[in-house]
């Protein structure tokens, strides 16, 4: 690439693709760390993201004692976005024998499984290692510990609670059906969850595109108004923009296109639902509604990583609504 070039968090994603089945892994991952070096990353944020593709499209080419370099080298760059980094190093320490090492790594982070998305990244290293079991019993130990809190914790904790728990119910239960293990309490809320998900992914079927979100405190409005939509929604906002989030995602890996997101408010349901004389709490009502707010101008998605998230948080996107659903 010229040297001129600035890699921007698109072109990375751009690299990200390009590097399954390259026929040239190493030469990829130095054009991204000589960016690195000559101060061609656009986002400085992004500097600590960049190292790390380079590390896993050496990883992915077995070289992993050069990845483990990247991988060390991303911590000290952004210590403060150091989870992905960290437990990258900790698998790849596994991988190349240096089990000491690799486990004080990883028990380190063992805690953010409990408040950090990302922390799943320590789950799929543990597991690619060959300890399945050490990455069975922490997760299962996060959500003990999730919804004991969640039981007698304040409101904010119980949306915090709700978004941790989606992502770590999922990624447990992929964990269990890849060691061939029968269904567990786990497993059914894991199933609930992305039925749920699913319910929200069928809205997708009919164009256009878009899907209908509830900002936080018309959620919480909604479901006082309309106590039978809880049938429909889950109990908090937080799992209710995780499962928005994960069915765009869905939407997207299954190739939908022009993808969006609309928000409602409980005084626009009800007046549309009086138009149409319709039931605000049929789900044909609901889509309906999204339809007819998205003939204005839904809010495009994904935004870039960079961006302010969808959902209204004022955080950026890669630091808010993106985790929740993603590797």
């Amino acid at each position: 690439m010229p040297s001129t070039d600035l890699l921007t968090a698109a072109r990375l994603a751009e690299i990200e693709e390009l590097a399954t089945g390259s026929p040239d892994p190493a030469s990829l991952a130095a054009d991204v760390v000589r960016a690195v070096d000559e101060g061609r990353i656009a986002d400085p944020d992004d500097t600590g993201h960049a190292l790390l593709l380079a590390a896993r499209i050496l990883e992915q080419a077995g070289d992993l004692a050069d990845a483990l370099a990247l991988a060390t080298r991303a911590i000290a760059e952004q210590p403060q976005h150091d989870v992905r980094a960290r437990s990258m190093r900790g698998g790849l320490l596994l991988r190349l024998g240096r089990d000491e090492e690799g486990l004080a790594e990883l028990t380190a982070l063992r805690p953010r499984l409990e408040s950090d998305p990302d922390a799943t990244h320590l789950v799929d290293e543990l597991a690619h290692a060959g300890r399945a079991e050490t990455a069975l019993e922490w997760i299962t130990g996060a959500l003990d510990a999730i919804l004991e809190r969640k039981q007698h914790g304040s409101e904010d904790a119980q949306d915090e609670a709700a978004a941790m728990v989606y992502g770590l119910a999922q990624r447990r239960h992929e964990l269990r059906e890849e060691m061939g293990l029968p269904h567990d309490h786990y497993d059914h809320l894991a199933d609930r969850l992305d039925a749920a998900a699913g319910r929200v992914l069928n809205s997708l079927a009919d164009s256009p595109a878009t899907l209908l979100f509830w900002p936080r405190p018309e959620y919480d409005a909604l479901l006082v108004r309309w106590p039978a939509l809880g049938d429909t929604y889950p109990p908090g906002w937080d799992e209710h923009r995780a499962q928005v989030e994960q069915a765009l995602v869905t939407a997207a890996e299954q190739g939908a296109t022009d993808l969006g997101v609309v928000a409602g408010s409980v005084a626009g349901l009800a007046t549309f639902a009086e138009q149409e004389g319709g039931d605000p709490t049929d789900p044909d009502t609901l889509d309906d509604y999204a339809d007819a707010l998205s003939e204005a101008a839904p809010t495009p998605w994904p935004p870039g990583r960079n961006d302010a998230c969808w959902c209204g948080s004022g955080s950026k996107y890669k630091k808010c609504c993106r985790p929740r659903s993603r590797g």
